[in-house]
């Protein structure tokens, strides 16, 4: 029987990867370490990775869910506007990008033009007229100020209309025949064939959606209204700083974001890698 030679290659690759896995949780690991650790240590030493263990204690996070009012009104206004911006980006970015990729029409290679003007310019040239239409509409303090600017994203319109190109065309001629309406062929047939990009398109938004600070910042005004970086953020003022809390809301705010990642991770490499190998 002959013996398989050793390959250092494989073994060299894994063990940086391994310390390359280790750096990028490094953070993390800190966030962790330093949300056990009392306010009045945390300003005597700092975030670091080195602590006393007796200090160590779950009162930061008892404080959060016993007596952290506001923290749960922004954790749950994040929660309402990701779902939210979640479910409507995929609903019409996915039907945009379909109909982008898969139908001729006049027009069709301006507005897919235009689309990617759109995304090359900069949120901050944008915020102004937004901001005006928020007013014009009297929405502002809302959840729909919030919401409307992300409903059809240009990023997920040129992500689904990439995906859908490669979808066959055969199907829909057959779907025709068989006396299916053109909204029967997207959602009974197309959109199921779609699931990897739309669970990819998932993460994405609903990351930019639950990390969103500046847009939010602008259009909403009452405390019971923030989401959950507003309301962090309200916590360090010029009158006290409540670092110990801060740290420990940052824990939190980082576990529906891998919830969601969990769910859709077996579909999100195969959503992003699309078109990458043809065969």
């Amino acid at each position: 029987m002959e013996k398989k030679k050793f390959k250092p290659i494989p073994w060299i690759a894994n063990i940086a990867f391994l310390m390359i896995s280790l750096l990028a949780l490094f953070p993390i690991i800190n966030l962790l370490i330093s949300s056990l650790r009392p306010s009045s240590e945390l300003m005597r030493n700092g975030i670091s990775i080195t602590f006393d263990p007796s200090t160590i204690s779950v009162e930061n996070y008892l404080y959060i869910f016993t007596q952290g009012g506001n923290y749960w009104s922004w954790f749950i206004n994040s929660l309402v506007i990701t779902t939210i911006t979640i479910v409507l980006s995929l609903f019409f970015s996915s039907m945009v990008g379909y109909a982008l990729a898969l139908y001729d029409f006049k027009g069709r290679n301006l507005i897919f033009g235009c689309v990617l003007f759109i995304l090359m310019v900069p949120f901050e040239i944008l915020m102004l007229p937004l901001f005006q239409l928020m007013i014009n509409f009297n929405l502002i303090d809302t959840y729909a100020a919030v919401i409307l600017p992300a409903v059809v994203a240009p990023m997920a319109v040129f992500f689904f209309r990439q995906y859908a190109i490669g979808l066959p065309k055969e199907l829909m001629d057959a779907a025709r025949i068989d006396g299916s309406t053109e909204y029967g062929i997207f959602f009974k047939i197309m959109l199921p064939l779609m699931t990897p990009s739309l669970a990819a398109m998932a993460i994405l938004q609903g990351l930019g959606s639950w990390n969103n600070f500046l847009w939010p910042l602008i259009v909403l005004r009452s405390n019971d209204m923030f989401t959950l970086p507003i309301g962090l953020a309200t916590l360090l003022t010029p009158y006290g700083n409540n670092y110990d809390i801060l740290i420990a809301g940052s824990v939190m705010t980082i576990l529906p974001i891998i919830i969601l990642f969990i769910f859709f991770q077996r579909y999100f490499v195969a959503g992003l890698t699309v078109g990458g190998v043809k065969g």
